[in-house]
């Protein structure tokens, strides 16, 4: 029961992030420009692949070309609906990470926007934007290589029936919400001086609320527009768990210190 509570309290960081942003318009709207930019890219991109994936399923079928007419139709719109959904994941559990790298100049000041409003923001381990964009395109590479060992493979045994069907999907969003909280609390952790490391060893430690956090954020994120408008309260509602919930000893001994 302690852990369902966690999990819920997770989920409630994000309502918290919501009324924060609903409290100052104007820094919503601020988060909003990168998030719009990532879709744009997002969906030129998806539109592209759902328009020529029957021809890549068909080069990537020259097997078929000697099969029957219906055979070979049915197996490439097969391939096809493959990738055109692969390509759906992918952006799903992607669009948070491209997201934070397009805006990391964005998101940042607002993160510390949203702390200044709690108390002292912590200070002494900014770095120069040079060398936080690579840091962070680093991070996310290695985030995300981590979510698609797990991923791909709860992609294919989602073809089989029943498990595909019950167990992968919930599995696939507990998954994928843990990975959104390790990119979304990033900001806020690396303001503490938390490298990657200590961030997932942090964030394991937590678990529900990582989940609960990072689940309910995945649901929102599969409706495409919603997407857009859950960022903001997204990055601020990390923020604000990072501060109260997760490192709250670091703030404390930093404002010791």
């Amino acid at each position: 029961m302690g852990h369902f509570r966690s999990f819920l309290d997770g989920a409630g960081f994000f309502f918290q992030g919501l009324r924060w942003v609903a409290r100052y318009p104007r820094w919503w709207l601020f988060g909003l420009i990168p998030a719009l930019i990532a879709f744009v890219l997002y969906a030129v991109g998806l539109y592209f692949l759902g328009k020529n994936a029957l021809d890549i399923a068909a080069w990537g079928t020259p097997f078929a070309d000697g099969w029957g007419e219906g055979a070979r139709t049915a197996l490439r719109a097969l391939v096809g609906l493959v990738l055109f959904g692969a390509g759906l994941v992918l952006a799903v559990v992607t669009f948070t990470a491209v997201t934070l790298i397009l805006g990391d100049p964005f998101y940042e000041k607002l993160s510390e926007k949203v702390e200044g409003t709690y108390g002292k923001v912590p200070t002494g381990y900014e770095l120069p934007l040079w060398k936080s964009i690579p840091r962070s395109i680093r991070d996310s590479l290695v985030t995300l290589g981590w979510l698609l060992l797990f991923t791909i493979p709860l992609f294919f045994l989602g073809f089989v029936p029943v498990v595909g069907q019950t167990v992968v999907p919930v599995l696939g969003a507990l998954v994928s919400g843990f990975f959104l909280t390790i990119e979304l609390t990033a900001l806020a952790m690396e303001r503490r001086g938390l490298a990657r490391k200590s961030r997932f060893g942090l964030l394991r430690a937590n678990k529900a609320p990582a989940l609960g956090f990072g689940v309910l954020l995945f649901l929102l994120f599969l409706v495409p527009f919603v997407a857009i408008i859950a960022m903001p309260p997204a990055v601020a509602g990390a923020a604000i768990m990072v501060r109260n919930r997760l490192a709250p000893p670091l703030l404390s001994a930093e404002r010791t210190g």
